[in-house]
């Protein structure tokens, strides 16, 4: 497939996607760090995966309740992790790191206009800490990732993967596969520190390359193939982390999974904090049940 395109856009893709294969290594977790991390005991004094996890169910619930991309989730995550992966944090600190890698993300993504006060943010996540802790909190974030915020993150491979598939079928077929139930994945696998080993860009065609299975896509088999050749993905990798996505899924789906939580937010903007903020705050959508496979 990468052989054959010969379109514009299809050339402007593969150059963006060289680009981001380029730059993949830089500014990505440490995985030894996150493994220190999964190999921790919840004893209320370490930083622990699940409370990880946690922590990023909540930056989850923002990103929902605000409208933001999906593109300042991941790169939110991305720099928990990063820092997570480097400085040992007490759990009664998390909430404050956490969201201080969420509001440099949503300033780093989102259109100033739709930038909230950190007051607000503050107020809207219950958090007791001061506006004053959170933009300390944010120099010592900055300061552990080298001032280098922006970074090549899952969801951007998940975009000009998707695309590069859609390039290459015919128009009657481009509705084959759902990009918002591939975003949907995305966040769900971003909600276990697991995948945050993963290459960015592993994860991203693990996940289309599930689905295509699961939707029985056999023409877009060929397509995937090249994609791998192409971005240089070991093939055990790929089966590998296929796995682990289809199991995280599955458990996700499960009425025992605990989802994000956007009742908390829905309360808490209740009178009077309801009517000192703006009205694009409620634009709230919700993340849907994952089946493992196709209906």
């Amino acid at each position: 497939m990468i052989e054959v395109l010969t379109t514009t856009d299809s050339q402007k893709l593969l150059h963006q996607l060289n680009s981001l294969l380029e730059q993949e290594p830089k500014c990505q977790p440490k995985v030894c760090g996150l493994r220190l991390i999964e190999s921790a005991y919840d004893k209320g004094l370490r930083m622990t995966a699940r409370l990880r996890d946690f922590e990023v169910k909540d930056l989850l619930s923002l990103t929902q309740f605000f409208g933001f991309n999906t593109e300042t989730f991941s790169l939110a995550v991305n720099l928990l992790d990063r820092f997570l992966s480097k400085m040992k944090v007490q759990p009664k600190h998390l909430g404050c790191v956490g969201l201080s890698c969420f509001y440099l993300a949503v300033k780093s993504v989102e259109e100033e206009r739709n930038v909230p006060l950190a007051s607000d943010l503050i107020r809207i996540s219950q958090y007791r800490f001061t506006v004053s802790d959170l933009m300390r909190m944010e120099k010592i974030v900055l300061e552990k990732v080298c001032w280098k915020v922006k970074a090549t993150t899952a969801f951007q491979f998940l975009q000009l993967y998707y695309s590069l598939i859609q390039e290459n079928l015919p128009l009657e077929r481009r509705n084959s596969l759902n990009f918002e139930r591939l975003e949907a994945q995305l966040k769900a696998c971003h909600c276990r520190i697991l995948f945050s080993k993963a290459k960015p860009s592993v994860l991203a065609l693990s996940i289309i390359a599930l689905e295509i299975q699961a939707q029985k896509c056999v023409e877009l088999t060929e397509g995937i193939e090249c994609l791998q050749k192409h971005s240089k993905i070991n093939g055990r990798d790929l089966t590998l982390w296929q796995e682990l996505v289809s199991k995280c899924l599955t458990e996700y789906s499960s009425n025992k999974c605990s989802k994000p939580n956007g009742q908390k937010l829905k309360w808490i903007v209740s009178g009077r904090t309801a009517r000192q903020l703006k009205h694009s705050y409620y634009r709230i959508t919700h993340l849907p049940t994952i089946p493992e496979t196709a209906p």
